[in-house]
């Protein structure tokens, strides 16, 4: 699986090292049988509007993301057996729990993603 990192619109770094799950079954794959995320790890789901946390072991932050790089949605802490979800959401990308309150990121913020 390819990594990338995102950056906030002023140049924070939000994940070094995310892995890209991008087609069916990385994206059915998810985090499961992980039993931790590293503080500079993360998943961007690739077409996505939604997750959810069944059979995980930690919880996680997730961030709902436009197809302009716009946030349009953090829930942070979400444990696991849970969904979340936004409807104009083309990209989720799923944090350690919280990343999204270190990195200042909150609905209205804007990603990039460099390779």
């Amino acid at each position: 699986m390819r990594q990338i990192a995102i950056h906030a619109s002023d140049g924070r770094v939000v994940c070094r090292r995310c892995a890209v799950a991008d087609g069916p079954l990385t994206r059915m794959r998810g985090l499961l049988g992980r039993s931790t995320l590293d503080a500079d790890e993360g998943l961007l789901l690739k077409p996505a509007g939604s997750v959810h946390t069944f059979f995980m072991r930690f919880p996680i932050d997730v961030v709902f993301i436009d197809r302009d790089g716009q946030v349009t949605r953090v829930v942070r802490d979400l444990p696991p057996w849970r969904l979340a979800g936004s409807r104009r959401a083309r990209t989720v990308l799923e944090l350690p729990a919280g990343t999204c309150a270190r990195a200042e990121i909150a609905s209205g913020a804007r990603l990039s993603f460099i390779d």
